[in-house]
């Protein structure tokens, strides 16, 4: 009801700053606490759930680190993705690609200890539409004053960095924090925010509809559970980056798909986790306004990484 109530005011850019602010001071205090340890940390891992903002928040530690004086150099994890053949199929359509085991952690583990013992590597090129490795991004090698900085879903698995020396990484993880309550006093659930982000980026960037990202969510969560979220007493700073202005916006794009949705889900068991979920994002919905303006949210904002118009260079 507070959000609703700065939208309708015209006090909705305000907000919007305030979180941006709060935000960047995340980031100031988990560079921070890296740059404590710049005299052994080599290998800096941003990571967290799904569309949790890992990779404008990489990006924003990457300008602190350099600030201070620290090079940084980053290591793409996705293009060790195993073939998409070789995934456990989920139902007809769709693939679990959201576990660590989707990941060559052998090659990986090689290629770190080959990197920060001054060796140059051949870093796999993973292409996303074929589903497939195909060829090199090049060769590619860590100078003895450079950082290696790691953006990953799995960054806390221990097994993907289990070759390396603890005292040679520095752990931040990322989740959406949020604290925001309906009017019956029930919390927002973090996932639920990642999920209306990733239904946004999909639909945005992937060619991918809502309705897809839904179905395919339990996979997504399921993972965190087994995989994540029991590693979060392993990191070294905990960024939130959960931003109140993104729900109006969330309303906007995903919502008009939602009744649908719910029309499509129901009577289907297969579908009872997507039907709770869609149904619990309507309920969140009905207390927001149906249009904000966009143009309140700055090209440096997070937000931007999933509805787009950002000032940074995603890859």
């Amino acid at each position: 009801a507070g959000i609703a109530e700065l939208v309708r005011s015209g006090r909705y850019p305000g907000l919007v700053a305030a979180c941006d602010a709060f935000y960047e001071s995340e980031i100031d205090a988990a560079a921070a606490r890296a740059l404590e340890r710049r005299d052994e940390v080599r290998i800096l891992i941003v990571a967290g759930p799904s569309s949790s903002g890992k990779t404008t928040t990489t990006l924003k530690v990457r300008e602190r680190l350099a600030a201070a004086g620290v090079r940084t150099v980053p290591l793409a994890i996705d293009n060790y993705f195993f073939d998409l053949d070789m995934h456990p199929k989920v139902g007809e359509d769709d693939y679990d690609f959201e576990t660590p085991q989707a990941l060559d952690l052998a090659l990986i583990n090689a290629h770190l200890q080959a990197l920060l013992d001054g060796r140059s590597v051949q870093v796999p090129h993973y292409n996303f539409r074929t589903g497939k490795r195909e060829g090199t991004e090049g060769s590619f090698r860590l100078a003895k004053d450079e950082v290696l900085l790691i953006d990953s879903l799995h960054g806390l698995f221990p097994e993907m960095t289990a070759g390396i020396g603890e005292e040679r990484k520095f752990r931040l993880y990322i989740e959406t924090l949020s604290q925001v309550r309906d009017r019956e006093g029930r919390y927002l659930r973090w996932a639920d925010v990642r999920m209306l982000r990733r239904m946004v980026r999909d639909m945005q960037f992937r060619s991918y509809s809502p309705r897809q990202t839904v179905r395919h969510w339990h996979l997504v969560r399921r993972s965190e559970l087994r995989y994540i979220v029991p590693e979060l007493q392993r990191a070294h700073a905990i960024v939130n980056s959960f931003l109140a202005y993104e729900l109006p916006i969330m309303r906007a794009r995903v919502g008009p798909e939602l009744e649908a949705m719910v029309r499509e889900f129901e009577g289907d068991p297969e579908r009872e986790d997507a039907l709770e979920r869609t149904r619990r994002v309507i309920r969140v919905f009905a207390e927001l306004p149906e249009t904000v303006d966009e143009a309140a949210v700055p090209p440096t904002s997070l937000l931007r990484e999933f509805i787009g118009g950002s000032g940074y260079t995603y890859h």
